[in-house]
């Protein structure tokens, strides 16, 4: 490994002096093996308070039935599909930055996979809850699965892509799961040994007897790909199957053959805006500069441009369909999106996901950490309201004037929502607490080839061509984790 060397006109995937094997364990452990912080504290609290607040919106609607919510005869699915879609949506980016990403060779996701895979496991979880809360009878939550139910032989309709959506999500949990877990062995087996007592004790348990031999490393990379190859058609198959819900029914507006690639597109577009959301606080807040570099969250930024275009181009691409069909109930269904009752909602979400990633092509946005963060936020809330545009509008106003109906959420519609945001973040803190948020396997591969230190090495023993050395400074410029007054010194 030491004989090997990246091309120096490669930006750095680690920053920082005296980076070594032992430092990276030490950076990463810090949350784990130390007692948490102030800003810990104040953000779990906050989490914690929102998680009651779903308990008690859920055990509400438990207990007088989903008449609580603002669903009327007319507009069955509100807040409820909305937001299942939604956190199904940001579960997509954990999968593909750990196995897309993997099977291409793309060494700048071992920083960010770690995190991105937990975010994964609790936004299908929040998905879940909303699955449950909305069948009414939640203690039949089983009848979807592919059992006879106790009437006899009545299985569930396999034509329904209601039931489709039941094994393609849990199979996405599932290996999701399975994955994350994988990768997260031997980054348990390095706490294992640094702990003592209790702890000790549960960190051996969960670490599986890892003993870090070579045939251990050799299965572990082997299953690793196994599992990559596996998640990858899932991250397609997914939002495809959910992007079914809709485009297998005959109403306007939803029946079309462009929701399959635009739902999959708009969840990774909102995946990565979360993954930016949580990874810049938590690269302030847990000192993790070094390894969560400005390429990261610059490569992070091209994604989100890429596939906001792509849900741009089919916002307008259902337009013109809508026009070109001829079919009238179609065309009044996007003009009642434009300019009717919920026009704010329509031009919210083209505002926020059309407008908004496209100033990421400035370098200067793009490399900003603060606009980063906030066009983050923005891209979330624009995709939230793409789902309540799509599913709303689509209901209010059917073929019968007499039954158009607007919809209002009540406070349970609401608290629902907020709340579920703050069990996904509670759980995310607990997840920083006690498991590493880097993956520090993966991170040491990268110091003696894509870190600063190895490229300024080569620089000082001039085993680098002059010209490639200033590009590769200049192109430090952008980097708030880099000292370019040490440059000036070589």
């Amino acid at each position: 490994m030491s004989s090997h060397h990246e091309s120096i006109i490669r930006e750095p995937l680690i920053t920082g002096e005296n980076i070594t094997y032992a430092k990276v364990t030490e950076d990463v452990l810090v949350p784990v093996e130390n007692k948490a912080n102030k800003a810990w504290w104040i953000g779990f609290t906050i989490a914690a308070l929102g998680a009651l607040m779903w308990v008690v919106a859920v055990s509400y609607t438990f207990w007088n039935g989903i008449g609580a919510w603002g669903l009327n005869k007319t507009v069955g699915w509100a807040w409820d599909i909305t937001g299942f879609v939604w956190w199904v949506g940001i579960g997509h980016a954990g999968t593909l930055i750990s196995a897309v990403l993997l099977l291409f060779r793309q060494n700048w996701r071992n920083s960010i996979n770690r995190s991105a895979e937990a975010m994964t496991i609790f936004a299908v979880i929040c998905a879940a809850t909303y699955v449950i809360s909305h069948m009414g009878r939640p203690w039949l939550a089983y009848w979807p699965l592919p059992l006879p139910n106790q009437f006899g032989s009545l299985w569930v309709n396999f034509n329904s892509p209601l039931v489709w959506d039941v094994f393609a999500i849990s199979t996405y949990f599932s290996v999701s799961l399975v994955f994350w877990y994988t990768g997260l062995l031997p980054d348990i087996a390095t706490i294992r040994d640094r702990a003592t007592g209790l702890r000790r004790k549960v960190y051996s348990i969960l670490s599986f007897g890892w003993n870090g031999s070579v045939k251990t490393w050799q299965r572990f990379e082997a299953v690793s790909l196994i599992l990559a190859g596996v998640s990858t058609p899932l991250v397609l198959s997914v939002h495809t199957i959910v992007s079914f819900d809709f485009a297998t029914s005959v109403i306007p507006g939803w029946h079309t053959t462009i929701f399959p690639p635009y739902f999959v597109a708009g969840a990774i577009f909102s995946g990565f805006a979360m993954v930016q959301t949580l990874l810049l606080i938590a690269r302030k807040v847990m000192n993790f500069e070094n390894y969560i570099t400005m390429f990261h969250i610059e490569s992070m930024n091209k994604i989100i441009i890429v596939t906001g275009s792509i849900v741009g181009v089919a916002y307008l691409t259902e337009l013109f369909i809508a026009w070109y069909s001829g079919a009238e109930y179609e065309q009044y269904a996007f003009l009642n999106r434009v300019s009717g009752p919920y026009w704010w909602a329509y031009w919210t979400m083209m505002t926020c996901n059309v407008i908004s990633p496209q100033l990421f092509w400035f370098k200067k946005i793009r490399t900003s950490i603060a606009a980063s963060w906030i066009l983050s936020i923005v891209v979330n809330i624009g995709m939230w309201f793409e789902r309540f545009v799509i599913i709303v509008t689509s209901l209010h106003r059917d073929y019968l004037p007499s039954s158009w109906v607007m919809f209002y959420p009540t406070w349970v519609d609401v608290a629902v929502f907020v709340g579920s945001i703050g069990l996904f973040f509670t759980l995310f803190l607990l997840f920083l607490r006690f498991l590493p948020a880097i993956a520090m396997a993966e991170v040491k591969l990268l110091v003696k080839t894509s870190s600063e230190q190895s490229k300024k090495a080569l620089i000082k023993a001039g085993k680098v061509d002059k010209e490639h050395a200033k590009f590769y400074v200049e192109s430090l410029d952008k980097y708030d984790s880099v000292n370019q007054a040490d440059y000036a010194k070589i």
